[in-house]
């Protein structure tokens, strides 16, 4: 089996518009979260969301495609471009050939949607914008990617609900292990802070209700949580043939061992309530990795800072570790990112690998009386360090959809 090596990332998050400004937030246990500005939110039951501050899209696109483009698509270009040059990737003629790029995405371009609908209503349907299609569509982020970098590999969307990150970089790390590329870029972006779209989470009543203290709103495992943040953002990482990084000197942030998949085949939008999905997932991604569960010493949990999930999860993770299980330091960073939804799992997966670089775990904040069942240790409220060598991150969907990477720190 050929080894993957993680050695580019790029992240626009609501704690920053890069890697660094991100990675620091988290390790200082800032909350990225705030009332909703995007539009007048007054009459929703949540009006907290984690947006994206100072995002200035004409640093990547000119004002032509600025406009063309949905907001999901300019963050991802936006992590790419990051992601390649904290790789010091260059693309020969013949990597062209081979490289490609796969973008997950839950929702996608539901901005440009909802923009082009009140169009249509107010002014009828020759008013609505000739780039609505091109611009909303989940594929385009990839596909303008692909056309913009010249790489004609495999360029395509994942479409998992809050998978679809994790699914994205397996999906690339299965086209390296295979031999069809040496050189791979995964992301996971999402842009969903629109009247729309919260509308829809808000008569789920998946999203939070604490609107005067929106930093704490976010709290997963905590007693006192009662649904996450919608947030937005991307995240992209650069995966390479372990011997192609070695050959150029690239610096290697982790190794990717596997990711393990499975389906909860229960309902619709909440988890199986016993875990046991969530549990496979794990499972099979220690066996793909030829690890033990004893092996691992770092868990990015999913933690939504929902009610069921938060609870599933932690069921999950006594069923696969047993008594290791409570000495597993475990993290939720969307206590300070949000829910980042189809961007999610990229995002967490760069924080793992950062994790694992640098030895240092970020907190899970806001956890101030821990929930009787979630009583695992998810490094309360400050950073921590320790020497981790292997690490899952978990992502899970809508669908009953569970993902679960294994990485390991990188040893040349």
């Amino acid at each position: 089996m050929r080894r993957i090596a993680i050695t580019g990332i790029g992240l626009i998050t609501p704690l920053g518009l890069n890697k660094n400004e991100s990675w620091e937030a988290v390790l200082a246990g800032t909350s990225g979260l705030g009332p909703i500005t995007r539009f007048d939110a007054s009459s929703f039951t949540s009006r907290i969301a984690g947006e994206v501050k100072g995002f200035d899209p004409l640093k990547y696109f000119d004002q032509k495609e600025a406009r063309r483009f949905d907001l999901f698509i300019q963050f991802v270009v936006a992590a790419c471009m990051e992601a390649l040059e904290d790789a010091r990737l260059e693309f020969s003629d013949g990597l062209k050939e081979e490289a490609g790029i796969i973008v997950g995405s839950g929702i996608g371009g539901i901005t440009t949607i909802a923009d082009n609908d009140r169009t249509l209503a107010s002014h009828g349907p020759r008013r609505v914008s000739p780039f609505f299609i091109p611009g909303a569509l989940i594929n385009l982020a990839p596909g303008y990617l692909s056309i913009r970098l010249g790489l004609r590999g495999p360029s395509y969307s994942v479409v998992s609900a809050c998978a679809s990150g994790n699914h994205a970089i397996a999906d690339a790390m299965h086209t390296i292990m295979r031999g069809e590329s040496p050189v791979m870029i995964a992301g996971g972006t999402e842009a969903p802070i629109v009247d729309l779209g919260i509308a829809g989470f808000c008569s789920m009543r998946a999203l939070s209700v604490r609107n005067d203290d929106p930093q704490a709103a976010s709290r997963p495992f905590d007693k006192g949580r009662d649904g996450f943040v919608m947030s937005e953002g991307a995240g992209v990482l650069v995966l390479e043939e372990w011997e192609h990084a070695l050959s150029r000197g690239a610096d290697i942030y982790a190794e990717l061992l596997s990711c393990g998949m499975s389906s909860d085949a229960a309902h619709v939008t909440a988890p199986a309530n016993s875990g046991e999905g969530a549990a496979r997932a794990m499972s099979s991604a220690l066996r793909l990795a030829g690890l033990k569960p004893t092996d691992v010493d770092y868990i990015n949990a999913h933690g939504t800072s929902t009610p069921l999930g938060d609870v599933a999860e932690t069921k999950a993770i006594k069923a696969v570790f047993n008594q290791h299980a409570s000495s597993i330091p475990i993290s939720a960073t969307k206590s300070m990112t949000g829910h980042l939804l189809g961007a999610a799992g990229t995002v967490e997966a760069a924080f793992t690998a950062l994790a694992l670089k640098h030895g240092k775990l970020p907190p899970t904040i806001n956890l101030d009386e821990p929930d009787e069942e979630c009583d695992l240790d998810y490094v309360p409220n400050h950073a921590r360090d320790a020497d981790i060598s292997v690490a899952l991150s978990n992502s899970f969907g809508f669908g009953g959809t569970n993902t679960s990477l294994c990485l390991r720190k990188a040893e040349v």
